[in-house]
This record gives structure tokens, C-alpha cells and sequence, in this order.
């Protein structure tokens, strides 16, 4: 019973970080209908600047989680300029293709010996120590991964269900058509959308990678287990990305204590190959 709960309370924290994450690209596809598959690079980016913020300038490191966020935000409101506008009448398979193409540019650029290297780097963790209760025990940095996603997705459910600029999010994302004959600026809206997923990603990268380390293909691992998630969930549903996050976290993490370390993965995607088998559209319908 002890191992279950330990298991259980570190399923926990992966899946607060597999949240954050597909939720990110949850809203994106809602909201533009695009398969980013350079989300997992936001990711990847996100935990090399908290690297740099903590090692090179020595920021602490809640104000290093919040500077990366804004910057991946930024980056991700450029790339949605720059590279997925230009292609808003395009055939579907082209931002697919630019996407693609702009997670190998990234990390082609973190691994440039003059950037960041390929190298593994390690991402201090702000909270040190282990949390022990009943023979189970939980070390900071996960506990603060599971609290800290808690409230992200609070404040994020927050702003889509109570704030107008969250509605006009979930209106492009119901009718993006409709939300431009009522007056909604969708490119204002787009860019807004862009903007929380690259935040989201660079939070989740910055809590979740003082656990494991930091390499510049982290984000293709990342980027594999998310659109899993999205898929499993049901495309474009925010509550779909949640359920689905923790379902593929938990099924990875008593996967690899009964079935074995090497196959926590396949673990994983055999669940979701099962669910998608028996619901082809995922656990939930688009709501968002």
C-alpha cells in the first residue's frame, strides 16, 4: 500500500506538468486549429532560459520561472506572426510542416556550442529537502510541482470562465468564423492564445526539469507524449487535456513499477491506443 501512494503522489506531479503543457496546446488548436508540433520546442527553450536566469545571472528562481514565461510567451506570440499567419490560408499539412521545421531550428540553435551546447544541464531546484509521512516520501521539488500546476490551472480555468477576454478564447475556438462577424479581433485573439502557451510550457519546463535533465531534445519526448495526451482527451477540449495528462502520467508511473523502467512509455501508449480504440473521439468533446 506504502509503494501505491508514493507512486500515486509522484503520478501526481508528472501529470500537473503534462497538464500545463497540453494545455497549451490544447488552446492553440482550439483556437487556430493547428497541430503545433513546435510546442514541444517552446518547452524545451523554456527550461534552458530558467537555466541561464539561475546559473548564468543568478535570478531566484520564482522570479526566473515567471521572466521565462513571458519570454517563451513572447516567442511563441513572434513564431505565430512570423511563421503560422503568413500560412492562416494554407493548406493544413503547411503549418504542420513549418511547425516541424521550427522545432529543429530551435534546437539546432540551444545546441550551438556558442548558445547553450549540447550538453545535459541540471536545473537547481529552489526547494530542497524530502517531505516524509507515513513511510511515503515526496521531495519538495515535486510537491511544489503538483501545488504550483494546481493553481496555474486554476487561474487558467479562472480566466477562460470569468473573464471576457477568456470568453472571446473559447468563442473563436467554438466558431472562429462567427467570433469575426461579432467583432472579435482574432488576430488580437490569436496572438493572445499564442502568448499562454508558450507561458504555460516554460512554467511547466521550469518546475518539471530540476526532476529530470535539461538536453535540447527534450522537447521531441515532450512533444510525443503531448499530442498523445491532446488526442486522448479529445482535440481541442481543455478539461480532455487535464484527464488526459494525468491518465497517461499514472499509467507511465505504475507502469514502470510493475511492467518495468524501460517500459513506462509503452505502458502509456498502449492505454491510449485501448481508450482510442473503444472512443475514437477521444474522453471528451471540444469545449475549448
Amino acid at each position: 500500500m506504502i509503494i501505491f501512494f508514493q507512486q500515486f503522489l509522484n503520478a501526481l506531479a508528472l501529470g500537473g506538468a503534462y497538464s500545463l503543457v497540453a494545455l497549451g496546446l490544447t488552446l492553440v488548436y482550439g483556437v487556430m486549429k493547428i497541430p503545433n508540433f513546435a510546442h514541444g520546442g517552446l518547452y524545451m527553450v523554456g527550461a534552458y532560459v530558467t537555466w541561464a536566469l539561475l546559473t548564468n545571472l543568478g535570478v531566484p528562481y520564482f522570479l526566473a520561472l515567471g521572466l521565462s514565461a513571458v519570454t517563451l510567451g513572447l516567442l511563441a506570440m513572434l513564431l505565430e506572426r512570423v511563421v503560422f499567419y503568413p500560412l492562416r490560408a494554407a493548406p493544413h499539412i503547411h503549418p504542420m510542416i513549418a511547425a516541424i521545421g521550427v522545432l529543429f531550428f530551435l534546437e539546432a540553435v540551444i545546441a550551438h556550442p556558442q548558445v547553450f551546447g549540447a550538453d545535459f544541464k541540471i536545473l537547481p531546484s529552489p526547494v530542497t529537502g524530502m517531505l516524509s509521512f507515513g513511510g511515503i516520501s515526496l521531495t519538495g521539488q515535486r510537491v511544489l510541482i503538483i501545488l504550483a500546476s494546481l493553481v496555474v490551472m486554476l487561474a487558467l480555468f479562472y480566466f477562460l470562465k470569468r473573464t471576457t477576454t477568456g470568453a472571446t478564447i473559447e468563442a473563436m475556438a467554438q466558431n472562429r468564423e462567427g467570433a469575426r462577424l461579432v467583432g472579435i479581433n482574432v488576430s488580437r485573439v490569436a496572438s493572445l492564445t499564442f502568448f499562454i502557451s508558450g507561458a504555460l510550457a516554460a512554467i511547466a519546463a521550469s518546475l518539471y526539469a530540476p526532476t529530470s535533465l535539461v538536453s535540447p531534445n527534450m522537447g521531441e519526448v515532450m512533444n510525443l507524449k503531448v499530442f498523445a495526451i491532446i488526442v486522448l482527451g479529445g482535440m481541442g477540449s481543455v478539461p480532455g487535456a487535464i484527464v488526459g495528462a494525468f491518465l497517461l502520467a499514472f499509467a507511465e508511473t505504475f507502469g514502470g513499477v510493475f511492467v518495468g523502467a524501460n517500459f513506462a512509455d509503452v505502458v502509456g501508449f498502449a492505454v491510449l491506443v485501448l481508450v482510442l480504440a473503444i472512443r475514437p473521439q477521444g474522453l471528451f468533446r471540444r469545449t475549448a
